[in-house]
């Protein structure tokens, strides 16, 4: 074991974010924390780092063992290039190395001069020379700089940008040099927040090789679903301040996950069921108003009294709310692009790019990043010019478009005036409605858009969206900054809906569950994969090796029609569905036929008993109201009078309290 993590509990004033949450990491082992956006994981992180103190619990790293952090945020030395900052990882080497050709000069010196003390000084020289080239070789000191090289390379920098300051560097690629700079430390324990944010899809697969290989340990945070299905051998949940522990990858996870919250669910459905049923029987018995009847009504409370109340499980997807309908059917012909071209200064994205778009269709973007996937959204948006070609959208499309940047928000309006102002026909209540099923209540939506963090204004540009009625949506990036859930609904949204789709995603997952065709940008030109990712990978590992034709033609690579089953796989075919022998077919229809008797009888005995609870009810209740009458003949004058009447009434009264007595008795049994 590498480390352990036991009973951490930790609160930011009222709100305890962490509570007993334990977990041990053993060595070599790839783990994932996941839980909703706010759940905890960051916190946890940095108190596994001791960057922030427990309120309760401890943190032991195995001894001798080194830790690396991956912060979403992380910093490096602006002073340096790209390649001096991953070099300072190895910089005992560079100096070990100096000091070896620097004992190689001195060997040649001495031995160009022929002395006895000259001989003992080179015999010195040469058994440090041969220490040093073995601590040398132990060290990889052969290979660091090809090491360096490829740790770059993977994560997407070219030869030509090794040398660019690390100043003139944008926020993402900052964050892949320290991720460069991380993994090229090899700690024992890597830890990585968020590490494929900021990566292009062929530097997310090469980051998933390496990490696969990785002889240390591994924590990841991610909402990156199909990289966790790769990566991870066990999944550590943050839910409710708690955490569980569930064995196997994303999907092994999400599988346990929904039997787990399928069970607890039953169980307190189950519970508060039997509970509303002693609350019931408990009123019954004290309304029968016997010694008997009331002591066992007590014993009932106290039972009541002793019983652990399940909390509720949290519901699945009710964090966002998200409907997405077309105003008005667009023409069959939604988009039609014709020899588009764009280049920044030399630059140059794209020559000649032509491709067309159908009614209905889910189209995914993908390419490396800097190719122009987001540029040819922005043409079509018209919020950048193309240097020539053209575009022509079709009849009736109303385009609806979410930007990853939001520039379609206004950073200095309120979130309530951001809507206001764009639909003026809603009422307030609509408006907070709208809000609120993005997770913006109260006070929240008088908050300043340019207060927002990255996932909040996602959320109000998918409100926009939202209430936009568009019959084409266009979108970069859409699952940015959201979490797992949050994905979730925006694919099950995306999915029902019967307008057009175009969007640009490194989200793999994301683009298996709602992609019916895949255009990779590749040097300037368009590939076309009609299917969803898992059909990609397939035909794009059978075309390994194969140039892809950079012609103006969109190359179409095709097959079978797929069709998605939301879990990221193709159905298969009516032949793969019917194949085998006919007996398992007999023997599932005989088990479900003795299936169907059993609930049939079961069906019967309910109905038995319920009408045998009515029958008592109904008995008990006429003779209740028999002995009343009873009761109030014995006050009468002719029978109070009358000894022997008296005692008839007073038999049948004795009486009805025997059976009473024996039909409370049943009633409870019923009851039950």
């Amino acid at each position: 074991m590498i480390l352990s993590v036991q009973n951490i509990h930790k609160a930011f004033l009222e709100q305890t974010v962490l509570r007993n949450v334990s977990f041990h990491i053993e060595d070599n082992e790839k783990a994932a924390i996941v839980g909703i956006n706010g759940a905890g994981k960051t916190t946890l992180l940095r108190i596994i780092m001791g960057q922030l103190s427990p309120d309760d619990g401890i943190v032991t790293l195995s001894k001798n063992k080194t830790i690396g952090y991956l912060a979403q945020n992380a910093s490096v030395d602006s002073s340096n290039t790209i390649y001096q900052e991953l070099l300072s990882v190895k910089q005992h080497l560079v100096e070990l190395e100096d000091k070896i050709r620097r004992a190689e000069e001195t060997m040649a010196s001495l031995s160009a001069s022929d002395t006895s003390d000259n001989e003992n000084i080179l015999s010195d020289v040469m058994n440090s020379y041969s220490l040093m080239n073995h601590q040398f070789e132990l060290e990889g000191g052969y290979i660091y700089r090809s090491e360096l090289v490829g740790v770059l390379k993977g994560l997407g920098f070219t030869e030509e940008e090794f040398g660019k300051s690390i100043s003139t560097l944008s926020g993402g690629q900052k964050t892949r040099v320290a991720l460069g700079k991380l993994l090229l430390q090899s700690p024992d324990l890597i830890i990585l927040d968020e590490p494929t944010n900021h990566l292009d899809l062929n530097s997310i697969t090469w980051l998933e090789t390496y990490l696969l290989n990785y002889k240390g340990a591994v924590i990841l945070v991610s909402h990156d679903r199909f990289f966790l299905d790769r990566i991870a051998t066990k999944v550590i949940e943050i839910d409710q301040a708690k955490a569980t522990t569930f064995m196997g990858n994303y999907s092994d996870y999400a599988i346990k996950k929904e039997q787990l919250r399928v069970a607890e669910l039953n169980a307190y459905l189950n519970q508060q069921r039997e509970i509303k049923h002693q609350e019931e029987v408990i009123e019954k018995l004290r309304s029968f108003n016997r010694e008997k009847s009331i002591k066992r009504a007590e014993s009932r409370v106290k039972m009541l009294d002793k019983i652990e109340v399940l909390e509720k499980p949290t519901e699945l997807n009710t964090d966002m709310k998200l409907e997405l309908t077309p105003h008005r059917l667009s023409g069959n012909d939604v988009l039609t692009v014709k020899n588009l071209a764009k280049a920044f200064g030399s630059n140059t994205l794209f020559t000649n790019l032509n491709f067309e778009i159908k009614r209905g269709e889910h189209i995914a973007i993908i390419g490396d990043n800097g190719t122009g996937k987001t540029t040819i959204l922005k043409i079509i948006n018209q919020l950048v010019d193309a240097d020539s070609g053209s575009f022509t959208l079709g009849s009736n499309v109303e385009i609806g478009y979410y930007d990853q940047e939001h520039n379609v928000l206004h950073s200095d309006k309120t979130l309530f005036d951001e809507i206001s102002d764009a639909y003026p026909t809603l009422t307030n209540t609509e408006i907070r409605n709208t809000l609120a099923a993005f997770l913006f209540t109260g006070e929240d939506v008088f908050k300043r858009i340019c207060d927002l963090s990255g996932g909040e204004k996602g959320r109000v540009s998918l409100a926009k969206l939202m209430l936009s009625n568009s019959n084409f949506l266009i979108l970069d990036e859409p699952t940015n900054h959201l979490d797992i859930q949050s994905k979730e609904i925006l694919e099950d949204a995306l999915n029902h809906y019967t307008g057009t789709v175009l969007y640009v995603s490194h989200d793999r997952y994301f683009i298996n569950r709602t992609a019916h065709r895949i255009l990779e940008l590749e040097q300037g030109d368009f590939t076309q994969y009609l299917g969803n990712y898992d059909y990609y990978l397939e035909k794009k590992e059978q075309l390994t090796g194969k140039a892809v034709t950079g012609t103006a033609t969109l190359t179409q690579i095709s097959g079978l029609n797929t069709s998605n089953t939301g879990n990221g796989n193709t159905t298969a075919s009516m032949k793969d569905l019917s194949s085998g022998s006919s007996v398992p077919t007999v023997q599932n229809n005989t088990e479900a036929k003795l299936d169907w008797q059993a609930q049939k009888e079961l069906q019967a005995k309910q109905r038995k008993r319920e009408n045998d609870l009515k029958k008592c009810e109904a008995e008990i209740e006429r003779l209740e109201n028999r002995k009343s009458v009873l009761a109030e003949d014995m006050n009468k004058p002719e029978i109070a009078t009358n000894s022997v009447k008296l005692q008839e009434v007073a038999n049948e009264v004795a009486k009805i309290e025997d059976t009473l007595a024996i039909l409370y008795e049943k009633w409870e049994e019923l009851a039950e």
